[in-house]
């Protein structure tokens, strides 16, 4: 039996390093290592791997980008995100994009095989604490008859933004909303940030009152 081929993309030298050494121990044989998503994107069209392994945030075409032009051009080849990110929005746009698993990189390296292992037998590579928010997610999505993430706007809240904002209207801190959505107290910062930016205000308390005064306004007419 062959042992299964892999491409590497990673702007980051140790973790190419880390990445190859785990891999090579685990079996696989490293086709290439790149350090952009146009890279990576070329070296899979070359060699034609089992699998990619793919930093979310790189130069030249991040992960998402590369995800979807392996998969559109390769739709054998599976692709692989290990990323420093837990941002939901980088999680579902990886899935979204084709990704066949979205790993963190503070993961035990000898386990990174079992993951690609699994993928290449057709099941999917998350940790289960990414598994929780995506089942939490369409579970919210499913009440509010919603099928996938619809953003018809860029003006327009999305649905993880008007998540933090009903938090925001029950009182809870950053923490709190962080707890309560399965995310960090970062993520929850910086979806307040796009908040307060849409709706044209200055604070979470002025978000919370222009929310009450535009469902009061709905309501009588």
């Amino acid at each position: 039996m062959s042992r299964p081929r892999v491409v590497i993309a990673d702007d980051h030298e140790p973790t190419l390093v880390g990445v190859r050494l785990a891999l090579e121990e685990a079996g696989f044989v490293i086709c290439a290592e790149e350090r952009t998503g146009s890279r990576a994107v070329a070296a899979a069209l070359k060699h034609r791997p089992d699998v990619c392994l793919l930093d979310i945030h790189m130069p030249g075409g991040g992960g998402i980008e590369a995800t979807v032009e392996i998969r559109a051009k390769l739709p054998e080849t599976q692709v692989v995100i290990l990323t420093a990110s837990g941002d939901d929005d980088d999680l579902f746009a990886a899935l979204q994009a084709g990704a066949s698993g979205y790993l963190l990189k503070g993961m035990d390296p000898a386990q990174l095989g079992t993951a690609l292992d699994d993928v290449l037998s057709g099941g999917a590579a998350l940790p289960p604490s990414l598994a929780a928010r995506l089942i939490w997610e369409f579970r919210t999505r499913a009440r509010h008859g919603e099928t996938g993430p619809v953003r018809p706007s860029p003006h327009d809240l999305t649905n993880r933004e008007w998540e933090v904002l009903d938090c925001l209207r029950e009182g809870l801190s950053t923490k709190g909303i962080a707890e309560r959505l399965f995310i960090t107290d970062t993520t929850v910062r910086r979806h307040i940030g796009s908040i307060l930016r849409k709706l044209e205000v200055s604070s979470r308390e002025a978000a919370v009152e222009f929310v009450g005064h535009r469902s009061e306004n709905l309501n009588g007419e």
